[in-house]
């Protein structure tokens, strides 16, 4: 029988008493490995012993392809404003507790200029809120959007507690905004469990959390895969994730590809490769707005301080704590 003949086989009748998709039959996919489908329960359990070698083995290709796909942006995304990818340099953008959207500083620039034009007072560049001027009202804003169930605002209140010690606090916010779908809160949990910090030490939730993160986006969270990978020696696993991160504009990753270079692990070409994405990804966060408002800001104008205080030292203090390997 011909594999195309058999695939549309198995895809019609039940894996285990082969009986064939009709009215009021209904087959349901393995949940584990979507190869092969069950009229019921009990024959998904007796032909549990038959299947479960080949499941294993498929749900591994399947997570393998989700996990090197090539994400469509980082986690961070664009701005809201002018809609151009926002930079990977935490210090470029401005989280607003007001509606926890993130700002490029040439967007947060513009409005404060609009702002001193015609005299108005000083409000969200995004949805006109005025701005908290006591760290009451900035409290108030971030506690109600997070009674609305809002991931970022969960995560940076977890960023909070993390930075008074306060490891209980921060990892119940970091578990929800994580459940809620927050690439950056899957990346603290994974420092959580490597460090020990608030939980036991937990190896291979180090790396469900940092592999949830980079199909997410998160190019931080996909250089340290390759920094594990390479220290287990698996070296064209490693490989492949640096790359999906220098796309993304990862500058540690491009650190790493030319470690990997050096010891033979990566070609010339590809490396070129490397650099031109990883160059061609940094300069689409570039604008001239956003040139303005460096200028501006490095003349004595201040950023604003919504940004959650905490996260870019805590995301060096993780790539410090899991260092690349020699080659």
């Amino acid at each position: 029988m011909g594999e195309d003949n058999q695939a549309e086989m198995t895809s019609s009748c039940c894996a285990s008493c082969r009986i064939a998709k009709v009215d009021g039959i209904k087959l349901k996919e393995c949940d584990d490995c979507e190869s092969v489908k069950y009229c019921s329960d009990e024959c998904q359990k007796n032909h549990k012993s038959q299947h479960e070698e080949d499941c294993k083995k498929r749900a591994v290709e399947l997570r393998d392809e989700l996990l090197f796909k090539q994400p469509e942006s980082t986690h961070i995304g664009d701005c809201p404003i002018c809609c151009l990818p926002l930079s990977l340099d935490l210090t470029k953008s401005t989280m607003m507790t007001c509606c926890s959207k993130i700002i490029c500083h040439g967007c947060d620039h513009a409005n404060k200029i609009r702002e001193a034009e015609e005299r108005l007072k000083k409000s969200c560049p995004f949805c006109r809120e005025p701005l908290p001027t006591t760290k009451e009202e900035h409290d108030k804003q971030a506690m109600k959007r997070i009674e609305a169930n809002d991931p970022l605002a969960m995560c940076a209140e977890g960023v909070q507690q993390f930075k008074k010690g306060d490891y209980s606090s921060a990892f119940q916010y970091f578990t929800k905004a994580a459940e809620l779908g927050d690439v950056e809160a899957h990346y603290r949990l994974a420092g959580m469990y490597e460090h020990g910090e608030g939980v036991e030490k937990d190896r291979g939730k180090v790396i469900h959390h940092f592999e949830e993160a980079a199909i997410g986006g998160h190019p931080h969270a996909r250089y340290n895969l390759g920094c594990i990978e390479w220290n287990k020696g698996n070296k064209e696993r490693a490989v492949k994730h640096w790359i999906i991160a220098a796309n993304q504009g990862d500058d540690l990753s491009i650190k790493a590809l030319m470690v990997a270079y050096k010891g033979g692990f990566v070609s010339k070409e590809n490396l070129a490769a490397a650099l031109r994405a990883q160059k061609a990804a940094v300069d689409e966060t570039k604008s001239p707005q956003r040139e303005a408002a460096k200028k501006a800001f490095a003349n004595g104008m201040s950023a604003s301080a919504d940004f959650p205080p905490g996260s870019k030292s805590l995301l060096q203090q993780l790539e410090e704590q899991i260092p690349l390997a020699a080659a």
